[in-house]
């Protein structure tokens, strides 16, 4: 039998049997829709990941107060050729002017800046609220942030009474717009605004010494973090080594009462990613439990299908049909349920990945701003794929039965 007919065979077994049929494809649909969908949402959010993260500078280190406990979404894995400690320390742990004046001392390190933290009551043409201030030293600040200013400029050295603030904060967080050379009282005092970020926050940055007298309860020459630029970022993992080792000399602590963090923008990327990859995978795995039981709807079908059409099979066999023909006839039907399924799901799980991040919304992992969903080729040929490999697989054993029917039995079935 030509293969043309054995497919033409195998369609109007489909089209015959409608209801069966849609009842077996619709299992398939969700196992397929399901998968697309949140492998689709992993691949946006890891996109998203790299994005951002690339953005602070593989060059970028950053030293923060306080061990590093578990490797966890933060940050680089914990203990780490040093970096990382076990055991919780009583008193308050901070970095000050003598970490400052040591990591200026490595000549690794091409910048190093101190900042300090802390929210602020902010006030313009009479709206008020409370933003997010960082102080940073405006004399290696341009050179150490990745942040570009899409009006005005950076903090120059000479600054002292101006701020820079971010796209947010200038467009869209007051009653009026903010801009250039604009007065925003912060705690009381007046600042003017030399830059707006090209970004959507509503941070605010200015010098580390006027940020001292602004930011409450800040103590002079104590920083929340302290960033660095290192020299050449093929050596990242040398460096973090001889950082660590010379802050935990001058700290007087050891790898087991280690109180401060070292890490670099790649350690984070390299964390995240893998935790959420970890995280989509367990996703696609319970995902794919539709898809086992879409196969044994298949198989069930396929048997139903044998059983019905056992008379059929006789009269083929009678006139010249073969064994394999017979196989192919259920094998294509099986594999044509898959594909129609498959298609359905492709369709389904594309629209529901579109629609995934507004639903989650803050629920989602790791989410920064709008996270843009992909659905790549590679997924959907993958998606098609295994959808016709299931229905044919799930196809085999009853196809097989079909084909191994004596003509003279099947003749005589009612």
């Amino acid at each position: 039998m030509k293969l043309g007919k054995t497919f033409k065979h195998a369609l109007n077994m489909v089209l015959h049997s409608r209801l069966r049929s849609w009842l077996t494809i619709i299992g398939i649909v969700i196992g397929v829709g399901s998968v697309i969908a949140i492998v689709s949402l992993g691949q946006g959010l890891q996109s998203s990941i790299t994005s951002s993260l690339s953005g602070l500078g593989g060059d970028i280190v950053t030293v923060s107060p306080g061990a590093e406990r578990g490797g966890g979404f933060g940050g680089g894995p914990p203990g780490e050729g040093g970096r990382g400690g076990a055991t919780a320390t009583t008193k308050a742990v901070v970095l000050d002017s003598t970490d400052y004046q040591v990591l200026k001392g490595i000549p690794e390190i091409l910048y190093v800046q101190p900042q300090i933290r802390g929210n602020v009551n902010v006030s313009y043409l009479g709206k008020a609220g409370s933003v997010g201030l960082t102080g940073v030293d405006q004399k290696v600040w341009a050179q150490v942030t990745t942040s570009t200013a899409v009006q005005g400029r950076l903090l120059d050295p000479a600054d002292q009474n101006v701020i820079v603030i971010g796209g947010r904060l200038a467009s869209g967080y007051f009653s009026q717009p903010v801009g250039i050379n604009k007065m925003i009282t912060i705690e009381g005092g007046s600042f003017r605004v030399v830059g707006i970020l090209n970004d959507q926050s509503t941070s605010i940055y200015m010098p580390i010494q006027m940020a001292f007298q602004v930011i409450p309860n800040k103590v002079n020459n104590n920083y929340d973090s302290i960033t660095l630029k290192i020299r050449n970022q093929d050596l990242l993992d040398q460096d973090l080594a001889i950082i660590t080792q010379r802050l935990t000399i001058s700290r007087h602590v050891t790898n087991s009462t280690m109180d401060f963090s070292v890490t670099s923008a790649k350690e984070q990327q390299a964390t995240r990613a893998a935790a959420l990859s970890s995280l989509t995978t367990f996703l696609v795995a319970i995902a794919a439990v539709s898809l086992l039981v879409g196969a044994v709807g298949i198989a069930n079908t396929m048997f139903t299908s044998v059983l019905e059409k056992t008379k059929e099979i006789g009269i083929m066999k009678a006139i010249g049909a073969r064994n394999h023909d017979i196989m192919l006839i259920f094998l294509f039907n099986a594999a044509i349920i898959g594909f129609i399924g498959g298609f359905i799901g492709v369709v389904l799980g594309s629209i529901l990945s579109y629609f995934l991040p507004s639903v989650l919304g803050a629920g989602i992992p790791f989410a920064r701003g709008n996270i843009l969903t992909v659905v790549s080729l590679n997924t959907i040929l993958m998606a098609l794929g295994v959808s016709v490999g299931v229905g044919m697989i799930a196809g085999v054993v009853p196809a097989y039965q079909g084909s191994k029917l004596k003509p003279v039995d099947a003749l005589r079935f009612e």
